[in-house]
């Protein structure tokens, strides 16, 4: 068995992830679900599979031991991502398929305050969520839709490079991480010297990105990022934590200067197991909530998003609500994903 065969039986089955590990079986997810395939290819096919994915450079990182973010097109044109990890002294792989085209808002089923937030002239909306819940789908989207509208200049700082977007409307750079910049963190400080509008940062890991990303926003920009969490008042506390203690007073007053928008995102198997759909928990950050931020007491931003309805916000509950009683997935899944089962109980 070929890598192309595998990757091609994978976009055939709409598989998100493929995982090849020297010396098991390969396996699959599709629709959120991992399945083991049937025959264990020989450890130096698999182990071809994988060197497949890396040029020179690469391979001999992996075999110092590294592991490696990669991103690569396919001849077909299929654009992955591939992690290359070690376990158990042999290789491993995870393949995530990204889609061909990227998808609009409505394709994804995204509420249409998402476009009012892609269309702000600045500050920081984060999109949140678990591991595997299309966070850099929604973000591509949020990107695609300001390259075809707006005349705008968009800096990209990725780890690695997904999706490649075409100069449309917008003038679109994108920076690799351990290719063009150092990190994060260095890339976001020499974008505010590069005339950016809008600043893609892939993902906010650590302190000092999020500092920068937050003064990023503070000077004028529109500022899009990632945070591995699942509500709006989470994202919050995360952001505060990773701050050291005599910052947080500081952070607090700036996150609640510039913070625009978070949209927390879940994909969840729908009734029949023929796909996913989305749920989303929307905050839009009025006076309210900002004064929230700064007061320190984002536990209560969950009472604000059920108030701030004509504005677009709901909770992750209230999604799934609409889910359940429109058919589109079952009571069950619903519970799997809510933060707060019992009262989702009650509302249902």
């Amino acid at each position: 068995m070929t890598l192309d065969q595998v990757i091609s039986y994978a976009i055939q089955t709409e598989c998100s992830d493929v995982h090849i590990t020297v010396g098991t079986n390969l396996a699959i997810r599709r629709y959120g679900v991992l399945t083991i395939l049937g025959d264990c290819p020989p450890a130096a096919e698999s182990k071809a599979m994988i060197y497949e994915l890396l040029d020179e450079k690469q391979r001999a990182a992996v075999e110092a031991g590294e592991d490696l973010d990669v991103g690569a097109m396919r001849p077909d044109g299929t654009r992955i991502r591939v992690n290359v990890y070690h376990q158990r002294n042999n290789l491993a792989a995870c393949i995530r398929i990204l889609k061909q085209t990227i998808p609009s808002f409505e394709e994804l089923g995204l509420p249409s305050v998402v476009k009012d937030l892609a269309d702000l002239p600045r500050g920081l909306v984060l999109i949140t969520g678990p591991t595997g819940s299309g966070k850099s789908t929604t973000l591509a989207a949020i990107v695609d839709y300001i390259n075809k509208t707006r005349s705008r200049h968009v800096i990209t700082i990725e780890d690695p490079i997904e999706y490649v977007y075409p100069h449309d409307q917008a003038m679109i750079h994108q920076r690799e991480v351990g290719k063009d910049a150092k990190d994060f963190a260095t890339a976001l400080r020499s974008a505010l010297r590069e005339d950016p509008d809008v600043i893609l940062v892939g993902e906010m890991r650590d302190y000092e990105t999020i500092s920068a990303a937050v003064a990023a926003a503070e000077t004028g920009h529109l500022v899009l990022s990632t945070l591995h969490t699942t509500s709006a008042a989470q994202t919050v506390e995360r952001i505060l934590d990773a701050c050291p203690l005599e910052g947080q007073a500081q952070m607090r007053s700036q996150l609640a200067n510039v913070i625009r928008g978070v949209i927390t995102q879940q994909l969840i198997p729908t009734l029949g197991g023929k796909g996913r759909t989305i749920a989303t928990e929307i905050m839009v950050a009025n006076l309210a909530i900002s004064n929230l931020i700064r007061d320190n007491k984002a536990i209560q931003i969950p009472s604000l998003l059920q108030s701030g309805r004509r504005e677009g916000m709901h909770s992750l509950n209230d999604d799934l609500i609409r889910l359940v009683q429109t058919d589109k997935i079952s009571r069950e899944e619903a519970l799997k994903v809510t933060d707060d089962p019992s009262a989702l109980e009650k509302l249902i």
